[in-house]
């Protein structure tokens, strides 16, 4: 039996994914699929560079603000939630193109979810607590020694994915690294087309120092405030990713916004390094995003011969 087909557009922050799914979506008749960890977050907008309201109505978009950034939005919601906006989009004779950069998201999708031990409210707000009283360089270090798999894939500020694997490991005394090795991720739900934006590094780099800065003129210090505003602890998730991590504490205390704005692009170049670490591994058809008509054409060719890439 033949796997539903669709198109998958990824690749680093910065790197024209929007564009190039939007441009798919109209010349393929398709809907969206966001594939992004932080546009699932309401009130969260310039900071995640979610496609604007007139981008949004050029083609329908799905998981874009369905979730309040007090809510818990893990990569199992997302895999369920993903598949049933695609099987809707299947449906109703459209193609569903997949855009976004978060590789855990993309993975579960395509391939599937490793059996793990499901969320212990206990642990879990022990080490959130941890966390939050500035034991995260201890909480790193405790994953190092139990998991320096998992570790080494992670950033010292990825709270989420550290205190996961923490919680696997005292659930079950067995490193998530090795529970995800041992299942494969053989799972082939759909046959897919993965299209990689590539840019060359200097121009990436270009393009996320002018988007940052794009982003503060466009006010994101105040959309940081109005979600600060609302009641939101400026330690929830969503707000100590990268950017709203430092202007959450800018909106608090203050401080030289120009630094600030250097240091989240600086940071922000280091995170799509680490995103096309990811990416190479991935097997993905390189298109440049400057030129569309090409991930057209590959896309248009794939959707009638009907074959899998991946």
């Amino acid at each position: 039996m033949r796997r539903p087909r669709l198109v998958v557009v990824t690749g680093p922050t910065a790197s024209g994914k929007t564009a190039c799914g939007i441009a798919l979506a109209q010349a393929l008749g398709g809907e969206i699929v966001s594939a992004d960890s932080m546009q699932v977050y309401r009130h969260l907008d310039i900071g995640t560079a979610k496609p604007s309201l007139e981008e949004r109505g050029l083609v329908p978009h799905h998981l874009i603000d369905v979730a309040d950034p007090d809510e818990t939005y893990h990569v199992g919601r997302y895999r369920d939630e993903a598949a049933t906006a695609i099987a809707g989009i299947l449906g109703r004779g459209r193609v569903p193109i997949v855009v976004g950069g978060t590789a855990l998201y993309l993975k579960a999708l395509l391939r599937g979810l490793a059996e793990a031990p499901g969320r212990d409210e206990t642990t879990r707000r022990e080490l959130e607590a941890r966390w939050g009283a500035g034991e995260a360089a201890s909480l790193f270090e405790e994953l190092r020694r139990v998991d320096p798999t998992l570790a080494a894939r992670l950033h010292p500020n990825d709270r989420v994915r550290i205190v996961r694997g923490l919680e696997v490991w005292r659930a079950v005394g067995r490193p998530l690294s090795v529970l995800h090795a041992e299942h494969r991720f053989e799972e082939r739900p759909y046959d897919a087309l993965h299209l990689g934006m590539e840019l060359d590094r200097a121009d990436l780099y270009r393009r996320i120092d002018a988007r940052v800065a794009a982003m503060v003129s466009a006010g994101w210090v105040d959309e940081v405030r109005r979600v600060l505003a609302l009641g939101y602890a400026p330690g929830l998730a969503p707000l100590q990713a990268l950017g709203y991590r430092q202007l959450c504490a800018y909106a608090l205390r203050g401080g030289d916004l120009k630094a600030l704005i250097v240091t989240i692009q600086q940071e922000t170049r280091r995170f799509a390094k680490r995103q096309m670490t990811w990416f190479r591994r991935m097997d993905l058809a390189w298109t440049d995003p400057r030129a569309p008509q090409d991930a057209v054409e590959r896309a248009k060719n794939f959707l009638q011969r009907g074959f899998a890439t991946i």
